[in-house]
């Protein structure tokens, strides 16, 4: 394969998955019954409710708290709150400095009185004519004695009535006076002047109090902001109920109050409204389709494990469930909810990416349990997330003491937020919050240890704590290789290591490349002298072979490595290394030898040289093909310098692509290329120029002509014109 990966053909690049019969059914099946066991368990109750009472009704008997609860009582707190805005008087818009209203009062005032005296001048009119122009005037109400005294009242003491009357009500107008208090302001206005005779102080301080308007005015919006802030300042009113309290007595009324109290302790049996249970149909819905889109989208041969789709299913609707038992209607238990172990358990199973969507999917389907609590949702997606981070690859059993580490941190961190955004100064409560939230992660950290355990033995999946095991060189079954096939079980070490670089550079699982390396040629132990790396005396029995009988004992190998793997009980994702490393591929040497000595005729028939197959069906098998190819031609070739490495992984990448034996893996061109870096790089610290020292110098030197050079003296082939790569198939 050239670096140029624009020259290699379409059908090797990243495959289609196509929505086949099968994957479909799975995919509408999945969605059908996940959104409705979630929706199922969100409508109804699944604990025993008895009580049915309403405010108003009767109460058939004691009924006693269950257990001690503090919650926040919503009747309370919003008394609480209406009573804190009532407080808040009206707030008025009034400025001292601003004398405006004042001087526009005192010149109309002014006006008013010049025009009383035209009337009191006017020799024409008649008192009764003068009295009803005074009454005509606009805004003066006075009683007709005080108008009959104000046109008939000699002038001197007309104009004193005038001036006093001026006087005082700019005095009354200096002062604050607001709408609703302008008849108390009218009311004092009492003149007790000396000077003045009894009929003129009461002239006065009826024109006064004609003349009196108010100069400060309501400011709605500064009132309502006001009240807000009152209403926003009362902090929530809590509510305990000790164990055993009585919270209605027989024959009591049941109150508001006492109705939220057993609603709160989720004794009341709820309404099921129609449009409820909609909606939450509706909401699982939506949340089931976006989780399928996602999977069908990046995860598309998640479809075909149904172990995977059921163990995410169960684990799923059974987070739903512990969680509708375990958060409504308590305040400290809803915090032992431990979602986590949902989230660690589909991460150590499935895939870590799968586990952080789902636990984004549950998240809100917990908040909704929860009442629309902002906080529980965060609570369950920030513990679910940072435990399947801490989790990924498991290589110890203390990766769960730690994941459990990592979830109390992670559920103390929003409890503590959220306590300060409410601002919640109970001490106590906090703490026993707290304390619940620590327990969630020893909760969560112990039932995904043993969930770990069961799932994995229940439904035959390989963790990688079974792929440490397999890997160790103490299993009876590579001990057996190393004793009976030396060459296989060096090879199968060096073939590992090529195996794990290039899939740890590609994102693949490097465990699971590894150890399915160094079992992917088990079957050469049966009969390893017919395979070059374990011939050591220069003989080889193919020479005494038919191409197609040897063609037959290479391409069984396969057979005889799944017998042994299923004797020794190896995992299926391990023994399907074991066929799929050939793929369908041919034992190229015997058939061109086969070729060769059918001379004309042509009747070689190729699928009796093919192995059994099938091809690679996943990244991590592709690259073991690629690997063991790699590895036995450098090792048959020995090439010398970079160039020559680039060109053999070049060759054999491009062998296998254009045979179509890639075409069923999940190997893009992307990945093609950094397999490619990752083998050259790989290649060069084992084929890297070696110093020859003087000691070994002079005892080449001191070697007779007879036994030759054997530093220049070809390799030992064990098949006559060959390499020893080809009967290393």
């Amino acid at each position: 394969m050239s670096s140029d990966s624009n020259d290699m053909p379409p059908a090797s690049g990243a495959r289609i998955e196509r929505l086949t019969g099968r994957r479909t059914f799975r995919i509408v099946a999945f969605c059908i019954l996940f959104a409705a066991v979630v929706s199922f368990i969100l409508t109804f109750q699944f604990l025993p409710r008895q009580l049915t009472l309403e405010v108003g009704d009767v109460s058939p008997s004691d009924i006693r708290a269950p257990s001690r609860i503090t919650y926040v009582s919503d009747i309370e707190t919003e008394t609480a709150r209406r009573n804190a805005e009532m407080a808040v008087a009206e707030i008025y818009d009034y400025d001292p400095t601003d004398s405006t209203i004042a001087r526009e009062q005192i010149r109309h005032v002014g006006k008013i009185f010049d025009y009383v005296a035209a009337v009191r001048h006017d020799s024409y009119a008649s008192p009764e004519e003068k009295m009803e122009l005074v009454t005509a005037i606009s805004g003066v109400d006075l009683p007709p004695t005080v108008i009959a005294d104000s046109v008939t009242l000699e002038e001197e003491l007309w104009d004193e009535v005038v001036a006093k009357s001026t006087e005082i009500l700019g005095e009354e107008l200096d002062e604050e006076i607001r709408s609703d208090q302008l008849a108390a302001v009218q009311d004092r206005v009492h003149v007790f002047e000396p000077e003045l005779s009894e009929q003129q102080a009461v002239l006065v301080e009826e024109w006064v109090r004609s003349f009196i308007v108010p100069n400060s005015f309501p400011n709605p919006q500064g009132t309502e902001e006001a009240r807000a802030r009152a209403r926003e300042a009362v902090e929530s009113v809590l509510m305990t109920l000790e164990d055993g309290q009585v919270v209605v007595r027989e024959g009591e009324v049941t109150t508001p109050i006492a109705r939220e109290a057993l609603v709160k302790l989720g004794l009341l049996q709820p309404r099921v409204e129609w449009t409820d249970i909609a909606a939450r149909v509706l909401f699982t819905s939506l949340l089931t389709v976006i989780l399928a889109l996602y999977l069908t989208t990046l995860h598309p041969t998640f479809w075909n494990n149904w172990r995977d789709v059921l163990l995410l299913g169960f684990l799923a609707s059974a987070a739903i469930l512990a969680a509708k038992l375990m958060i409504p209607g308590h305040v400290v238990l809803g915090y032992l909810f431990p979602l986590a172990t949902a989230s660690m358990l589909l991460t150590a199973l499935v895939d870590l990416e799968i586990a952080i969507v789902v636990t984004a999917i549950l998240s809100p389907l917990i908040g909704l349990i929860a009442g629309g609590s902002l906080e529980f949702a965060v609570y369950a997606f920030a513990g679910g997330v940072v435990s399947s981070l801490r989790l990924w690859r498991i290589e110890k059993l203390n990766a769960f003491l730690w994941a459990g580490v990592y979830v109390a941190l992670s559920n103390l961190g929003v409890v503590l937020v959220f306590r300060a955004l409410e601002q919640d100064h109970d001490l106590l409560g906090t703490l026993q919050i707290a304390g619940a939230s620590v327990a969630n992660a020893v909760l969560a950290m112990s039932l995904t240890l043993g969930g770990f355990f069961l799932f994995s033995n229940l439904l035959k999946i390989t963790t990688s704590l079974q792929l440490l095991e397999l890997g160790r060189p103490t299993h009876p079954l590579l001990h057996e290789l190393l004793q009976k096939a030396p060459g296989t079980y060096h090879h199968s070490l060096l073939v590992g290591n090529l195996a794990e670089q290039a899939a740890q550079a590609i994102g693949a699982n490097p465990l699971l490349a590894r150890v399915g390396a160094y079992y992917h040629d088990i079957g050469k132990m049966l009969r390893p002298y017919f395979f070059a790396e374990n011939q050591t005396d220069g003989e080889n029995p193919h020479d005494r072979l038919d191409p197609e009988t040897s063609a037959q004992i290479i391409t069984s190998h396969v057979k005889d490595g799944l017998q042994l793997a299923r004797k020794y009980g190896l995992p299926k994702e391990i023994q399907d290394f074991i066929p799929q490393h050939h793929g369908t591929a041919t034992s190229s040497f015997f058939y061109r030898q086969a070729c060769e000595q059918g001379g004309a005729s042509g009747q070689t028939d190729e699928e009796r040289f093919r192995y059994p197959g099938p091809r690679p069906r996943s990244r991590e098998a592709a690259i073991l093909m690629l690997a063991d190819e790699v590895e036995a031609v450098s090792r048959a070739n020995r090439p010398g310098s970079v160039e020559e490495i680039e060109a053999l992984v070049d060759k054999r990448i491009r062998k296998r692509l254009d045979d179509g034996q890639l075409d069923d893996s999940d190997l893009t061109l992307q990945d093609l290329q950094e397999v490619r870096g990752t083998f050259v790089n790989v290649l060069q610290g084992i084929f890297h120029p070696r110093i020859k020292y003087p000691e070994d110098t002079l005892e080449e030197e001191g070697e007779s002509s007879n036994s030759g050079d054997r530093a220049k003296r070809p390799d030992p082939s064990p098949v006559r014109g060959k390499s020893r790569s080809e009967t290393s198939d």
